[in-house]
């Protein structure tokens, strides 16, 4: 009688899952990386306020710096959007618009400064959303020939 182990012949299984984790990340980092190029450069730098659906316009780049991408690895996932705006919900809103409060600060001719909150309705300025669906199209090649063995 043969014995015969067909897996044991084939695959070195845990050569293979490593190889097709690394090629996952690598993939997976690049495409973080793509979509966050997207969305910075969408944001062009002018003054005043953009048209709703259209991308914010970046005045002082603030937004634009703080659009970054993280791998995941107990999802393997990435995530991208922007983060460190603290008690802010700037960017969300910006999105995909709502009400949000307005900080000006004035100054006074007697007291010095005077700070005015005023309750305002954003509409929407989508620039993560738009930017996945341009890079969308380029994603699968991240991935084509991705995996090797060494």
């Amino acid at each position: 009688m043969i014995d015969m182990r067909i897996k044991a012949m084939f695959f070195d299984r845990p050569r293979v899952q490593k190889a097709v984790s690394h090629a996952n990340r690598r993939a997976l980092s690049r495409a973080g990386a793509f979509v966050r190029t997207r969305a910075r450069t969408s944001m062009r730098k002018r003054r005043g306020t953009s048209r709703p659906g259209q991308p914010p316009y970046a005045h002082e780049g603030s937004l634009r710096r703080m659009i970054l991408f993280g791998y995941e690895p107990s999802r393997e996932t990435v995530v991208v959007g922007p983060v460190g705006f603290r008690s802010s919900d700037a960017p969300n809103v910006l999105e995909f618009g709502g009400r949000t409060t307005v900080v000006r600060r004035r100054r006074s001719s007697r007291r010095g400064q005077r700070v005015i909150k005023t309750r305002v309705r954003i509409a929407a300025r989508p620039y993560m959303v738009p930017a996945l669906d341009k890079e969308r199209p380029n994603l699968p090649a991240l991935w084509r020939n991705s995996v090797r063995g060494s």
